[in-house]
């Protein structure tokens, strides 16, 4: 992104509805959302336990199935319309267009952190199991947790999981993450630390991010923060940094994070 994100589309939502039948009857949780984001973004959705957030997220992975509307995500040249695929394609399509981040990291307890990084390319394919591991290694450098990598996730604090679960989402290299409430069960000093790694991502890498949070204080984090509430998008929320600010969280040599 360098200071800016692109005008083009990469993710359109176009009257996208989410209704679960329940034993109370039907509960809509999306109400024709409509929204655009472009290369190289940072979004945040911001709203509170139950607005959609989550279930917002799902119709873009594709992880469910929506009611009404079309998620189109543009990747190669071409537009993709998720729900348009059949599972199988779906799962293949996502594994290697979009990364995700968990809150409670998800992880395989028993694979070393090195193995939980390289499982997402060995299903995709894309490497050799040699390539795979040499990548995996790169990506726990970048999150500066190499010196971990034959580890097991329970050797680990929650801070260095959720950068090897960064660094497993961005396995094969997708030009999407998707970030589910990824902060939220962490210290506010490691949170920031992660903020941080997501930042450079944009910057140094040109990822797209999508990241859904309860907490409206991150809002003028992002390039872009929109609110969700009972299933409606509100009016938008831009990011107040001032240029300077945006441009030391976004500068690697006026901000990095502290290895912890």
């Amino acid at each position: 992104m360098n200071a800016q994100a692109s005008t083009q589309n990469l993710i359109e939502l176009r009257d996208v509805v989410k209704t679960y039948s329940t034993a109370a009857g039907d509960f809509t949780a999306l109400k024709r959302v409509n929204m655009n984001i472009g290369v190289g973004e940072f979004v945040g959705i911001v709203g509170k336990s139950g607005a959609g957030k989550s279930t917002l997220l799902n119709m873009i992975t594709g992880v469910d199935h929506l009611s009404e509307g079309e998620v189109i995500i543009h990747t190669n040249g071409s537009p993709v319309s998720v729900h348009k695929k059949k599972e199988d394609e779906i799962a293949l399509w996502r594994g290697q267009m979009m990364g995700v981040v968990f809150q409670s990291f998800q992880l395989l307890p028993m694979l070393t952190l090195v193995e939980n990084i390289t499982l997402p390319m060995d299903l995709c394919g894309n490497f050799s199991p040699k390539q795979s591991r040499q990548r995996a290694l790169e990506l726990l450098r970048l999150v500066e947790i190499e010196e971990h990598a034959e580890k097991l996730p329970a050797l680990i604090s929650g801070g260095q999981q959720q950068r090897v679960a960064i660094a497993r989402a961005l396995a094969n290299d997708p030009p999407i993450i998707i970030a589910d409430e990824p902060t939220g069960s962490l210290d506010s000093v490691t949170a920031d630390h992660i903020f941080e790694l997501f930042a450079r991502l944009v910057a140094d890498q040109g990822k797209t991010i999508v990241m859904v949070t309860h907490d409206e204080s991150l809002s003028t984090r992002f390039t872009r923060a929109l609110q969700i509430a009972d299933g409606e998008l509100i009016t938008p929320k831009l990011a107040t940094n001032s240029k300077s600010d945006h441009e030391a969280d976004l500068n690697p040599k006026k901000s990095w994070w502290r290895r912890k």
